[in-house]
């Protein structure tokens, strides 16, 4: 299938693709509907969100901003968020979604790929500091020319902004193209360096508006936003822009916490949520003591990594709301299990392609197609789907196959109905959480540190995380490691929280295989077995007491 092909028929599906000009539509279409809800209960309307995103991407014009410009935003789930994301489609800019909990060498790294122009971060979320961060890369990379902070914090540079403070007259339209990229989505890597999805106006589109059509999104609906809001699941499959497509109401949440995220669900009669595997077991254990009415709740959505059966079944009983499971990538393909589905179905498979123009090939290691009902690994293209990263020639070059399929890494196998279900990966990744993370970068990280000779990372099974980071390290001659300070050290040189090891052993030889290379699943199995015999190897739990008081909860004195 050509890429113009593709093109073509996603006209057919909706003429109004141009992600810059969707906002407008929605505000003339739903105008004094709920648009966003923060979690102090602020709330937006479709027509006050369209009125300050157009200020601020006048104020973004003035700065000098243009149509094809890179725009990083680097933020939580907030009003200033969506501020930002839909005034840089409205001047053309093309924004870089990263991650909130990303640091100072993902950054760096996406900075030096992408040459942005511009840097949108918030003032202050968990003591983190972002400002320095941005001054550190204004002083490595010369494009960077504006800092637009969302906050009230006191800035010493005149090359930083205030979110709030920038706006300017309206500003002329750009003139795009379908074909044109709207957005940069972050891919999970195999290697230690980022790699950017080239998303088009018109793939995204159709990307968000058939996923809500076929998720049954309506007007009425309320979403609740807790994992990022720049993760390709929470935007667009179908996610926030898929409600604001219906006209629905958006809930913003910093926190994933139930405790904090489910009285939420109460407060705002919300509908639709959507999890990921880890923080959908954290969900159901909080149900034990967490009793907000969640009564409104419509449909849970879980995606970014494979949801075990048991839990699945958890899901419906403790939830009591409908359980859809979304596979996909950022790269494109997405599968829903179906809202008219058996629930066995539900429970036992990750569902098929959202397009029927969608085509999937299940093949062995000389790309031939597997017979049915085996298992293989996962080939795709569609209208949706990417034929290449962005500036990645390398990759791109082991990533496709010549007739432009995507090598997804996934291996998988399709039951009699066509539903695919996913049995895990063939690249070295660590699926912690439902971030993907490079077994290689962290090991890159490590070997950099004192006293270090090599060092093999691994994801063991963890209930609770989906899988752990378990980093085996050989030390020099002489020399001993102390986990603590591993971790610190890797903080301190900028690795992201989320990619620190949570186990650290020692080892002394590397086991091997026939072939003489690290028997990383013999790894694996030392990893469990010292985990199970040491307690302090496990990463921390909760410490559950009980204790008996006199007074309510929360009660006024």
């Amino acid at each position: 299938m050509t890429a113009d092909m593709s093109v073509s028929r996603l006209n057919q599906y909706n003429k109004s693709l141009l992600l810059g000009r969707c906002l407008s539509q929605w505000a003339q279409t739903y105008g004094e509907r709920i648009a966003l809800v923060n979690e102090s209960g602020e709330c937006l309307t479709y027509a006050q969100l369209q009125e300050r995103v157009e200020r601020l991407a006048g104020g973004l014009y003035m700065a000098g901003l243009r149509a094809g410009d890179h725009a990083m935003v680097h933020m939580p789930n907030t009003f200033g968020f969506f501020y930002s994301f839909f005034a840089l489609l409205r001047v053309g800019a093309i924004p870089i979604m990263a991650m909130p909990n990303q640091r100072e060498q993902d950054i760096d790294a996406l900075m030096a790929i992408a040459q942005p122009t511009a840097y949108f971060i918030p003032d202050d979320v968990g003591k983190y500091d972002y400002l320095a961060l941005a001054q550190r890369m204004q002083s490595k990379h010369e494009s960077l020319r504006l800092v637009v902070m969302d906050g009230d914090a006191k800035c010493e540079t005149r090359d930083v902004q205030l979110l709030e403070a920038l706006q300017g007259p309206t500003c002329p339209w750009p003139e795009q193209d379908e074909r044109d990229t709207a957005v940069l989505l972050l891919s999970g890597g195999t290697t230690g360096t980022p790699k950017l999805i080239p998303r088009t106006h018109g793939d995204y589109f159709y990307n968000f508006t058939a996923s809500a059509k076929l998720c049954g999104f309506e007007r009425d609906m309320v979403f609740l936003a807790v994992l990022p809001a720049g993760h390709n699941f929470t935007l667009a499959s179908p996610g926030v822009l898929g409600t604001f497509q219906c006209g629905g109401t958006v809930v913003t949440s910093i926190s994933v916490s139930c405790d904090e995220a489910m009285p939420l669900i109460e407060q705002h009669r919300v509908t639709h949520v959507a999890l990921v595997p880890p923080l959908a077991k954290l969900w159901v254990e909080g149900r034990e003591w967490e009793d907000s009415d969640l009564s409104s709740l419509k449909l849970i959505q879980v995606g970014g990594a494979r949801l075990e059966t048991g839990l699945a079944r958890q899901l419906v009983d403790v939830m009591g709301c409908q359980l859809q499971q979304v596979f996909g990538m950022a790269e494109g393909l997405l599968c829903y299990t179906r809202l008219d589905d058996p629930l066995e179905t539900i429970i036992h498979t990750q569902g098929c392609p959202l397009s029927p123009e969608d085509e999937v090939r299940i093949v062995d290691e000389d790309d031939q197609d597997v017979p049915k009902g085996q298992v293989g690994q996962l080939l795709t293209r569609g209208p949706y789907t990417i034929r290449g990263y962005f500036q990645a020639s390398a990759q791109n070059a082991s990533s496709f196959t010549e007739d432009g399929f995507y090598r997804s890494g996934d291996l998988v196998r399709r039951d009699a109905n066509g539903n695919l279900i996913v049995e895990g990966r063939i690249k070295e990744q660590i699926n912690r959480c439902g971030e993907k993370i490079s077994a290689a970068e962290v090991e890159e990280a490590i070997s950099l540190l004192h006293g270090v000779h090599a060092a093999t990372a691994v994801g063991i099974p963890d209930e609770l995380l989906g899988e752990r980071i378990c980093v085996f390290i050989k030390p020099k001659s002489g020399q001993t490691i102390d986990p603590p300070r591993i971790k610190i050290a890797l903080r301190e040189g900028g690795l992201s929280d989320y990619k620190v090891p949570d186990q650290i052993e020692t080892i002394s030889e590397w086991p091997l295989t026939a072939a003489k290379k690290i028997d990383k699943r013999r790894l694996v199995a030392i990893a469990t077995q010292r985990a199970s015999a040491s307690p302090q190897a496990k990463p921390l739990g909760y410490l559950q007491e009980a204790m008996a008081t006199d007074t309510l909860p929360f009660e006024l004195r």
